[in-house]
């Protein structure tokens, strides 16, 4: 599968999953905090890698815009793909074009979809840390229990 293909696939299997193409990528966003994926092309082989990045409202004092700038900028958390996914992103990797896409719906269906719904919560960001699904640093983990404690 070519590079073009893949990217035009990965943009239809996202968008039928409440994802908004948007600044090079895709976005989910609530009141609390924006998710954005984006696409980057490894330098060393027909490859990507999933960036997964959330901005969480009001973190440090910082309200996100939805802006193409996002795909540049600083996120709150950092996450990528789980690596039994690896080779859905290797177009190297010795799959038919019908395997890949299914399993690129996979990962959105049982991980993507979920982490990504979670993490438009402040209150399921901090549970994910906690059930080791995602590893916060310190300090946006005490900001966001800074965040929580302000809503009560």
């Amino acid at each position: 599968m070519d590079s073009k293909i893949f990217k035009k696939n990965f943009s239809k299997i996202a968008v039928s999953n409440s994802f908004e193409s948007y600044g090079g990528g895709w976005l989910k966003e609530s009141s609390e905090s924006i998710v954005a994926l984006f696409l980057q092309k490894s330098s060393f082989g027909n490859n990507y890698y999933l960036n997964i990045k959330v901005f969480v409202q009001g973190s440090f004092g910082i309200y996100y815009q939805k802006s193409k700038d996002l795909k540049l900028s600083t996120s709150d958390i950092f996450k990528r793909q789980p690596i039994e996914y690896n080779d859905v992103f290797d177009l190297e990797a010795p799959l038919d074009d019908v395997l890949r896409n299914e399993r690129l719906e996979d990962l959105f269906i049982h991980f993507i979809v979920p982490f990504t719904n979670k993490a438009l919560s402040r209150r399921q960001i901090l549970d994910l840390d906690e059930s080791n699904e995602l590893i916060l640093l310190s300090s946006v983990k005490e900001e966001l229990k800074k965040l929580e404690m302000q809503k009560i």
